[in-house]
């Protein structure tokens, strides 16, 4: 199959740099930096980054002992006088430093814990090969041609796993892709990506100055903790197929984004080179077949 044309679109990686609609993505990296590097195959996604990773408060720190108050003179002053002042003083600092310990103890067991503590993966597994686990079997009505020579890599580091699939998109057997399907799945064992996600998604609504241009992206009920969908659809409508003004060819693409937990997931569609009547699925029916692969991915990673 050969390598698709490179349309701007959100890719699957969750600190990917926006790419405005219109302009093509920077090329997958070879090596360094954050991204896990991604085999120079058909992958029409930029790989740019690794996954959610927000900056980690402090730990806490060591509970501070509080001074130990000032005592009022005692008239007649005298040796006596010394004495009480230096016992109170130390009963006063035993006592500080034991209301500080109880304090900070009981604002752990307040908090249940720190906010640097990883989040919980929900029965989420790492696996060798996404593309024999990711269930994509929502597409093959419409595209029965199975990709025998797909993108797929996994990168299992102590504090996050990386893994992800790509593949072509064939109504019939031919040496040209009409589209792709991509899912990557992150799981984040050490940095919660709560914090960060829904602006991450979001941003891609924000990649131009023309609102006609950029992504549309809506709230997803009913996936993970949370769950996002990023559409373009730049195909030339029918009635403005003869304008001059207007590509005679456009794209269409559908992006998931869903969180559950430690879990990051992204579920690509696209297809390319669109004209107006050519008989190619509508971004409803591209949205229905991401959120059917999407939950089936995501239960498949769990068995």
């Amino acid at each position: 199959m050969s390598t698709p044309p490179q349309p701007g679109q959100p890719g699957p990686q969750p600190y990917q740099n926006p790419q405005i609609p219109g302009q093509p993505p920077a090329q997958p990296p070879t090596g360094g930096g954050y991204g896990a590097p991604v085999p120079a195959q058909h992958n029409p996604y930029a790989q740019t980054s690794p996954g959610f990773g927000p900056p980690q408060p402090g730990p806490y720190g060591a509970p501070q002992q509080p001074g130990a108050p000032g005592m009022p003179p005692v008239p007649g002053g005298g040796q006596g006088a010394g004495q009480g002042k230096a016992g109170k003083a130390v009963l006063w600092a035993v006592v500080g430093a034991a209301v500080a310990s109880a304090l900070w103890a009981g604002g752990v067991f307040v908090l249940g814990k720190d906010s640097s503590s990883a989040p919980s993966l929900h029965g989420y597994k790492s696996v060798k090969d996404l593309c024999t686990t990711a269930d994509l079997s929502a597409f093959k009505e419409k595209y029965p041609e199975d990709d025998d020579n797909p993108t797929t890599y996994t990168s299992d580091r102590p504090a996050l796993v990386q893994m992800y699939c790509s593949k072509g998109l064939d109504q019939e057997d031919s040496s040209a892709s009409t589209g792709y399907v991509s899912v990557e799945a992150d799981l984040h064992r050490k940095a919660d990506p709560a914090p960060e996600f829904e602006d991450h998604w979001r941003s891609f609504g924000d990649h131009g100055p023309d609102p006609d241009s950029n992504y549309k992206v809506t709230s997803v009920d009913g996936i993970g903790d949370e769950a996002y969908l990023v559409t373009q659809d730049t195909v030339p409508k029918s009635s403005d197929s003869d304008s001059s003004d207007t590509s005679d060819t456009g794209d269409r693409t559908v992006v998931l984004a869903v969180r559950d937990g430690g879990l990051t997931l992204t579920l690509s569609w696209d297809i390319y080179s669109v004209e107006a009547s050519d008989d190619e699925p509508s971004l409803d029916q591209g949205t229905e077949w991401v959120k059917a692969s999407a939950k089936a991915t995501m239960a498949n990673l769990k068995k």
